[in-house]
């Protein structure tokens, strides 16, 4: 029964990692928009404000403050992206640490053919549910950063 017991966890903990993998794929759709902003809206922004401050009756210590200035747009977005991102993840986190609570509970009481699967379907809806915020983060960080459709 062990060895069962075994085979069904590898299954399951397989299906969880292609459940995550979606996670992750679906940020990347929703967040591609912004990171396209940042990575070249802003950095093109940034490179031609740098560009100009680049004078020869400048002193050096003028040009390096001209230049961090014009970093800090870009440099503010990517920190607003990835605290926003960091936000969602913990959420993430913190779900997925109830579905295996849960689990762990399951577990002592020992209901075990129910647990794997009880801990399957927390983690389903966990993600789903994360999945679903995806398109308010991304409407929230087009707001801050006031990207236009």
């Amino acid at each position: 029964m062990d060895h069962i017991a075994g085979a069904e966890e590898q299954i399951v903990s397989d299906r969880l990692r292609r459940k995550l993998s979606e996670v992750n794929a679906a940020a990347q759709v929703h967040l591609s928009g912004v990171q396209d902003h940042v990575n070249f809206t802003l950095q093109q922004a940034y490179f031609k404000c740098a560009y100009e401050c680049f004078d020869r009756r400048r002193r050096q210590d003028e040009i390096s403050s001209c230049v961090e200035h014009c970093s800090v747009p870009v440099v503010s977005a990517q920190q607003h992206v990835e605290n926003e991102m960091a936000k969602f993840q913990e959420r993430l986190n913190r779900s997925l640490m109830v579905c295996q609570d849960k689990f762990e509970a399951a577990k002592l009481q020992q209901i075990r053919p129910n647990a794997m699967k009880d801990l399957e379907s927390c983690v389903e809806q966990s993600i789903d549910d994360t999945i679903k915020t995806l398109p308010h983060l991304v409407n929230k960080l087009k707001s801050s950063l006031a990207i236009s459709d």
